[in-house]
């Protein structure tokens, strides 16, 4: 499914069935969480770029999607389903493992899934992939591969998955507010918290994922 994030993002779910839909921007949007300030955004900055503003259902912090850059995932899990977990820190983890084999087929090993509570460093409340949380996958030292913010209703719930395939976190610090010795220090803590997937195509990705998904 194709077009700006903010209709990808508006766009009904139907919690009937599980599924799987890959979800493509056509253009650059800096997607905020459901409950993060709009005023986190220096609009005049992002409308100089060419970057939207959008806002999704799901929880976390910011996140820059572009085309080609960033693959974007959403899994919907009814709540009569089989992989339905009432523990919202368990509910990804069988996400987090089948991310975790397809990264195996793409040559990326080693990774785990993150099994603990939420881990909200510095800067998790303006950079989504700042921070960790529950289900989502890691590489040696730390760096996060895959990011998912899911939504809960009472019919299921909704994992959002992104995975980065080149990260400039300078770019994205420079479409927040913040006084330019912050933002120098967000870029600075920042810049080996991601590893993204540089040697693999969008297509590569989804397909590796699809093979390993229950």
């Amino acid at each position: 499914m194709a077009g700006p994030a903010g209709e990808l993002h508006r766009r009904p779910v139907d919690w009937s069935a599980r599924s799987v839909t890959v979800c493509e921007v056509d253009g650059p949007a800096l997607v905020l969480g459901s409950t993060q300030p709009a005023d986190h955004v220096d609009a005049a900055a992002a409308a100089a770029a060419g970057v939207a503003v959008a806002r999704r259902r799901s929880g976390g912090a910011a996140v820059l999607v572009e085309p080609g850059r960033l693959v974007w995932v959403d899994a919907v899990v009814p709540a009569r389903d089989p992989l339905w977990h009432n523990d919202v820190g368990r509910a990804g983890w069988w996400l987090g493992q089948s991310w975790v084999d397809a990264l195996a087929d793409l040559g990326l090993r080693g990774t785990e899934v993150h099994r603990g509570g939420l881990v909200r460093p510095s800067w998790s409340d303006r950079l989504c992939f700042a921070g960790l949380g529950p289900g989502e996958v890691t590489v040696a030292g730390g760096a996060k591969v895959v990011g998912i913010a899911q939504r809960r209703t009472r019919h299921g719930a909704l994992f959002q998955c992104a995975v980065a395939l080149r990260w400039d976190v300078a770019r994205a610090a420079g479409l927040l507010v913040l006084p330019p010795q912050q933002r120098a220090q967000l870029v600075a803590d920042l810049a080996g918290r991601v590893a993204p997937l540089t040697d693999a195509g969008p297509a590569a990705v989804v397909d590796a994922l699809l093979r390993h998904l229950p």
